[in-house]
């Protein structure tokens, strides 16, 4: 049996969302670990803040990161073997990078609050957004934002997140996004909703931010990951560390291919797909992107133990 491990990224955050973990120690112990390196209580921040501090983004980014490489060391804690492939969602691929040992823990937790702050600053505050497009395939999407941007006058639009079939992420300037969605809705789309996100990810108005992220990147070593990964942006496996390097900058502003990595992994011979770290998002992508691949979400330790009885 192969199995491959995915770790999900930003939007899959909620208040309380390691309390299903609470019987297994390495879980806060992580936490704990990440505050100290951060000088920041993370731990409070997912169970005794309000959710406005959970959901800024240089909060959010960090602690998707902690969450995810909690679930892993749990995962490993309690006998799990190791996947034969990764892949992270977007800002989830810093932790299939950590977990794989392609990079340390305190070096990813610099790089995710650096790359939360540039591309925050990247963009001024209400200038773009982010749309969730349902029902339409990719290339009508790609026609829509085209259509949208040669309309504009100087504003772009652009797919940002192919998540599955018929369910696309666009992003760009705001008021361009209003006009796509608009778009999208009389090309017979079943839903087009602005995201609650002032921040337009994988696109090219995150270039600026790509710029930044390239320098604080250079002071890093990478070392080849022990478990494969496949990246976001060209659905490829990297040794080198520049390589690796090239592939985390273009994601700021390259859309993320989970569609196409999902299809990878069943072509490479995965059967089974666990989503490491709370929540489902992903595993509903990967429910609708291959129903013949067994999915599983480690949402809690009895998700967890189940599992490792499934994979072993």
């Amino acid at each position: 049996m192969k199995f491959a491990f995915v770790f999900p990224g930003q939007g899959s955050q909620s208040i309380g969302m390691m309390h299903g973990y609470s019987d297994i120690p390495i879980v806060h112990q992580t936490f704990i670990e990440a505050s100290d390196i951060l000088h920041q209580d993370f731990w409070a921040i997912i169970n005794d803040n309000p959710i406005d501090d959970l959901n800024l983004t240089i909060n959010t980014q960090p602690l998707m990161l902690i969450a995810g490489i909690a679930v892993y060391r749990a995962w490993m804690s309690l006998g799990g073997t190791e996947p034969a492939f990764m892949a992270g969602h977007s800002l989830a691929e810093y932790t299939a990078l950590v977990a794989s040992e392609a990079l340390t823990f305190t070096d990813a937790l610099s790089l995710v609050r650096f790359r939360a702050q540039v591309m925050q600053q990247a963009v001024p505050d209400g200038t773009g957004g982010m749309a969730a497009i349902l029902g339409l395939d990719d290339d009508a999407i790609r026609a829509v934002c085209i259509e949208v941007t040669n309309n504009a006058d100087g504003e772009s639009l652009e797919p940002a997140n192919f998540n599955s079939p018929g369910q696309v992420v666009i992003a760009g300037h705001r008021n361009a996004v209003s006009q796509g969605i608009k778009l999208a809705q009389t090309k017979g789309a079943k839903r087009a909703v602005m995201l609650p996100m002032s921040i337009p990810s994988h696109c090219t108005l995150m270039k600026s931010a790509a710029q930044e992220m390239y320098q604080q990147l250079e002071k890093i070593d990478f070392k080849p990951p022990r478990i494969p990964i496949f990246h976001n942006v060209d659905v490829q496996i990297h040794q080198s560390d520049a390589a690796i390097r090239d592939s985390l900058v273009k994601q700021l502003y390259s859309p993320v291919r989970w569609a196409d990595t999902i299809q990878t992994l069943a072509a490479a011979g995965v059967t089974h797909i666990a989503e490491c770290g709370p929540g489902k998002v992903l595993t509903g992508l990967n429910k609708r992107i291959d129903r013949d691949l067994h999915s599983l979400a480690l949402t809690d330790s009895e998700a967890i133990r189940q599992a490792i009885n499934i994979l072993k």
